[in-house]
């Protein structure tokens, strides 16, 4: 256990007072960030404001205090969007609750037993297609609030959505419309010539003001939901096991989605402080920080790359920036939290338009799919268009079966037992410069075996086919790094028939993994351990003696 410590014990050996005040000014500006982007994620998860505010305040807090990152900051992230909302209505807020908790406990065991290097087996292209499909389910979600649009039904999936945004298009609001086209252009424009206040506040203020001062006939928070001030309460959800059993997909989805953000988070803070982060204890800090967050009100949370991002940028460089940022927000939560009633849901969905832009990474998608081999651009599109058109949970299930399937076959292909052209006794090799060729015996038969044996490629071993008059048959095994059942069972079932017909087997070069499967099963004391040689050389020697 002595490697899980929270990266802040280890800061604090080296801290000093100039560091502590770039901390406190990074978390300010950080916190100034996250205000309009929690209460926005907050709504697009189908949640209240000041949920998101929870979210970002306790959960933020106890990943850096815990967490095995220097710089990360955590809060709500698009990533959890449209699965939150699906669980809200399907199991309401107990529902969300038991899935985070049960999340969390996930993580937390997923730390402890040191899977934090695991998340690297995740496909790029898995990643790339629910992550861009996300970004198209948060878009499509958001159209209804950007156009001021009215709604025959509330409707849950994507494609639901997507119907009622083409049957309604007729009830448009042109006023929402333009207070939506201004806070897009202030997201848009502002970034280019000031980089230190965040475009999102600027947004919201002045939208929010352009609707108050003129009454303008636009959708508020304060018109579609009750601001509440009040600090986050602990509230301990109503556990059974029926709800337990209906989340549990769920949970999977949030603990392996918060696992790969922050993970990812990670390793982009690495390189922007050329630092290195702990895994293992950054995945026990999510898993605690996300079951705080459940009991005090808040929804799933993971890494923000952005908000990291800003951190380093302004100075952040150790917890402590993150745990200031969390501590900003819960004096804005308790102080200014009203106002949020003022801003208007155009502003708020054009803030998660952009959110929607900047997370779709369209360009690598376009590129995996222009340069890739068709293996990878399918399973980027299968897994994409799963997340679009039915959930998270059936993309990232179906992406990495398909993914492994493709994967085995590519090794299956791979693997290759060939027979060697080799030269008899008496003869020379007229190829000077070969080093494959060596003299061998008539009554020998050299085959060599490429690539991993599993039970993809097991079936290839039936390739030795054995000339009449061979009594020896040495199996050349240095190109083979591992083995599984299946193909010790088939090259079992090749020594039997060998021995049937007289023939000696035996074995070349044989690699650590495979001499132990054999070892385990009793193979090599039923063939004889003085069938197996460590070159060919020998085995060529073994053979003559033979």
């Amino acid at each position: 256990m002595k490697d899980i410590i929270p990266q802040l014990f280890l800061s604090m050996k080296f801290y000093t007072r100039e560091q502590l005040i770039k901390d406190v000014i990074s978390g300010i500006i950080v916190a100034i960030i996250a205000l309009p982007l929690s209460i926005a994620l907050a709504l697009a998860s189908g949640v209240t404001p000041e949920q998101g505010l929870y979210t970002a305040i306790v959960a933020g807090f106890v990943i850096s205090f815990l967490g095995g990152s220097k710089v990360q900051i955590a809060g709500p992230t698009a990533a959890f969007a449209s699965i939150v909302a699906g669980i809200v209505l399907k199991h309401g807020l107990d529902g969300l609750a038991a899935a985070t908790i049960m999340a969390g406990i996930i993580l937390i065991i997923m730390g402890l037993l040191r899977l934090g290097s695991l998340i690297r087996f995740i496909p790029y292209t898995i990643t790339t297609g629910f992550t861009t499909g996300i970004a198209v389910t948060i878009f499509i979600g958001q159209i209804k609030d950007f156009l001021g649009l009215t709604f025959e039904k509330a409707p849950v999936e994507t494609m639901e959505k997507l119907e009622q945004v083409i049957s309604c298009m007729g009830t448009i609001n042109p006023i929402a419309l333009v207070v939506g086209m201004i806070a897009l252009a202030v997201l848009v424009v502002w970034p280019k010539y000031f980089k230190k206040v965040p475009p999102s506040l600027i947004a919201v203020i002045l939208t929010a003001v352009l609707v108050k001062a003129l009454d303008l006939p636009v959708n508020t928070i304060g018109d579609l939901y009750t601001i509440s001030p009040s600090l986050p309460a602990l509230h301990i959800p109503k556990l059974s096991f029926s709800m337990m059993q209906k989340v549990m997909p769920d949970a999977v989805t949030i603990a392996l989605l918060a696992a790969i953000e922050s993970l990812l988070s990670c390793v982009v803070a690495d390189g922007m402080i050329g630092s290195r982060h702990n895994s293992n204890m950054e995945l026990i800090a999510q898993g605690v920080g996300n079951t705080c967050s459940a009991l005090f009100g808040g929804i799933p949370a993971t890494g923000a790359i952005a908000r990291t991002a800003a951190n380093v940028k302004n100075g952040g460089r150790t917890p402590v920036a993150g745990m200031v940022h969390a501590v900003i927000l819960l004096l804005i939560l308790i102080f200014l939290m009203p106002y949020a009633a003022l801003i208007p849901m155009p502003a708020i969905a054009a803030i998660l338009f952009m959110v929607a832009y900047n997370m779709s990474e369209w360009r690598e998608f376009v590129s995996i799919v222009r340069t890739s081999p068709k293996s990878d651009w399918s399973v980027l599109l299968v897994t994409f268009v799963l997340t679009v058109v039915f959930d998270l949970v059936m993309a990232i299930g179906i992406g990495l079966i398909f993914a492994s399937l493709l994967f085995m076959k590519r090794m299956a292909d791979v693997a290759e037992v060939n027979g060697w052209k080799y030269l008899e006794d008496g003869k020379e090799d007229p190829d000077k410069d070969s080093v494959d060729l060596k003299p061998v015996p008539r009554h020998v038969a050299v085959f060599e075996i490429n690539g991993p044996m599993f039970f993809g490629a097991a079936d290839k071993i039936s390739k030795v086919i054995l000339e009449e008059g061979k009594r020896v048959l040495i199996l050349r095994m240095r190109s083979v790094p591992a083995m599984d059942a299946t193909a010790l069972k088939s090259l079992r079932k090749l020594y039997y028939n060998l021995k049937r017909k007289n023939v000696i087997l035996v074995l070349s070069h044989v690699n650590e993994q495979p001499m132990s499967m054999m070892e385990k099963a009793g193979f090599l004391d039923d063939m004889g351990r003085e069938n197996l040689v460590g070159c060919i050389d020998d085995a060529l020697m073994r053979a003559s003696a033979l």
